[in-house]
Formats: C-alpha cells, sequence, structure tokens
C-alpha cells in the first residue's frame, strides 16, 4: 500500500497545536444564534472526555488525514510489450483450397482444414501484435481488423469457408487490401503473411504492382505456397501419381517476398507448415515483456468509512453520557 499525497500526514499535530498555542474563544463573540442548538446545549451538561473519547477522536483524526493522502493499492505486475507489430494475414479461399493432399494426425484432409490448424496456433502465439485477417478468392475483403483480441481473429478464421467469394486467386488484390488497412497505423513493423495454393488469375490489382505499393509503405510480406508435391489419384484405370501443386507460383510468390524484404516458404503438410510459423517468429520475434506496471487502485473510502463509523459511535456514547436518551423517554411518557 503506498500513498499518493504522503506530505498531508505533516496535519496530525494540528489539533494540538490549535489547542495549545491558540486562546479559547470567548462566547460572547459568537455572531449567529440558533434557538434549538441553544436548547439543546442548555439540556447537555458540561462532560469532559474521558480518556478512551479523547483516543476515539484522535483516532478519528488520523483516518481523516489517511483518507486525504489518498492510500492506494498496487496491483499485481502486468507485463508492458516495448515493440508490438501490424501483423495481417491472407488466407486462400480460391476453390483448389480443397483439395484433400494434406495429412493430419495420420488422416488426409484438405488445405483449408491445415490452415486454419495450424494458423489458429501462430496467431495465439503473437502476443502484443494487432493482428489482422484478409480472405481473398475471386476478390479480396477485410474479414478482421487490426486488432489486439488473438481470440476474434481466430474464430473469424475458423468460420470462413471455400467459395465465400468466388473459386479463383486474386492475389494482387489480397496484398492491396491488406497494405491499405496498415497505411494509418502508427507502428514502425508492418507484416503481411500470405498464404495461397495458386497463382494470380483474378482481381484488379496485378501481384507486381501492389507489391510495389507495399514496398514503398515498408510492409514486409512473407508468401507460404499451401500444398503437397505428390498426390496418388485413384480412377477406374488404376492409381496415377500427380503433382496437385502444379498451379502454384513459386517463382511469383519468391519475387513478392524478397520485394519487400520477406521470404517464401513452402508448406506441404501440417509440419512443414508449424515450421513455416516458427520460421516467421524468429524473424518478427512477438513482443518481448521486460517493462511492468502495477495498476494502481484507490482506497480512501476504507479509511474514510471507519472515520464516520466512529464518529457516529462517539456521539452515541457523548448522548448516553449526557442522559440524552434518557431525557427523551421522559418527554413521550409525558405526553
Amino acid at each position: 500500500m503506498t500513498f499518493a499525497w504522503p506530505w498531508l500526514f505533516i496535519l496530525l499535530p494540528l489539533p494540538w497545536v490549535v489547542r495549545r498555542f491558540l486562546p479559547a474563544q470567548p462566547a460572547q463573540l459568537a455572531k449567529l444564534y440558533l434557538p434549538t442548538a441553544t436548547q439543546l446545549a442548555g439540556q447537555m451538561r458540561d462532560v469532559t472526555p474521558q480518556r478512551s473519547q479523547l483516543a476515539l477522536i484522535w483516532v478519528i483524526w488520523i483516518l481523516l488525514i489517511a483518507a486525504m493522502a489518498r492510500p492506494q493499492w498496487e496491483g499485481e505486475p502486468i507485463g508492458r510489450p516495448l515493440e508490438g507489430r501490424d501483423l495481417m494475414v491472407a488466407v486462400d479461399l480460391s476453390q483448389s483450397m480443397s483439395i484433400k493432399d494434406m495429412n493430419l494426425n495420420g488422416q488426409t484432409v484438405d488445405r483449408l482444414t491445415i490452415v486454419k490448424q495450424v494458423l489458429s496456433d501462430f496467431i495465439e502465439r503473437r502476443q502484443g501484435d494487432r493482428i489482422g485477417l484478409v480472405l481473398f478468392a475471386d476478390t479480396a475483403y477485410l474479414q478482421a481488423p487490426l486488432t489486439f483480441d488473438r481470440k476474434t481473429v481466430s474464430t473469424f478464421l475458423d468460420e470462413a469457408v471455400l467459395g465465400l467469394v468466388g473459386r479463383m486467386t486474386a492475389i494482387g488484390d489480397a496484398i492491396g487490401v491488406s497494405v491499405k488497412h496498415m497505411l494509418n497505423q502508427k507502428s514502425d513493423h508492418k507484416v503481411l503473411v500470405l498464404l495461397t495454393d495458386g497463382d494470380n488469375t483474378s482481381g484488379k490489382f496485378s501481384p507486381e504492382r501492389a507489391t510495389q505499393i507495399a514496398k514503398e509503405y515498408d510492409v514486409t510480406i512473407y508468401t507460404v505456397g499451401v500444398g503437397a508435391e505428390v498426390m496418388v489419384k485413384r480412377s477406374l484405370l488404376g492409381s496415377q501419381t500427380i503433382n496437385p501443386s502444379s498451379d502454384l507460383n513459386e517463382r511469383g510468390l519468391t519475387a513478392i517476398a524478397e520485394a519487400t524484404g520477406g521470404r517464401y516458404f513452402r508448406a506441404k503438410d501440417a509440419q512443414s507448415l508449424a515450421e513455416v510459423y516458427s520460421a516467421i517468429d524468429a524473424l518478427e520475434p512477438v513482443a518481448s515483456d521486460s517493462t511492468f506496471f502495477r495498476p494502481m487502485h484507490d482506497i480512501f473510502f476504507y479509511p474514510l468509512a471507519a472515520a464516520l463509523g466512529l464518529s457516529v459511535l462517539l456521539f452515541i456514547v457523548r448522548l448516553l453520557q449526557n442522559g440524552e436518551f434518557r431525557k427523551t423517554k421522559t418527554g413521550g411518557s409525558n405526553a
């Protein structure tokens, strides 16, 4: 516990100083006449306070001074991030993301399921960063603006469904929309993680033009190519081994990343995708909590309430001592 204004404790000896050095004021100097108060004073006997009452008066005074000094309770230390990033995540929802060529816990699942599973863990680890989510297919749109609420972003990602915005792939639009929502932010670290399994086949912006805009506004782009390299396809004619990621433009994604100071990563399964996010964590470390602050809670009302309660108690004691309760009872019976 601390006091915001501890210097007010110099007022503690004030009653003693006033009683000791200031002369008593004669009754004749009273200018205000209150009949009710005068009558009540005449009924009460002049009783010198006992030692216990004097001690109680001093306790009340000390509590009042303590309340005036504004006591505060320090809460538990809370980490304050030294730095944070504005991190946008752009996820491809084109039709090809439904291809089941990824392995998750021994089961074959589609690409979007893997992305949701691993990306949610990545978002959860980005404590101190503001996270945003962009979804794209035929066009791109903002699903979640930059926010510290990582849980909400993960929820929006989990609710994303294929075919929501078409079947094609607008990589340029995804970069453009992501950069647009980071332009007015004060953060010096702007990062875009773009996940796709194909090539740019739609949209108003070309990837080259969008990349140039991102470079102008110091946005670092990390591109991730999703999809297995080998897949066994069964048909009436037998089994056939194909490359399900033949449409993936790795050269273009590499050029986008390198132009902005980022890197291109290849994610062929759940494990490699998790390794991609770990690599991004290493390149863009989360904010460190090396500084702390303690929230302060005012508790002046505790000594103030105690002083009020003791004052009421002292008043009752003085009334009992002067026999006021007895006189009031006698007057009521005569009436």
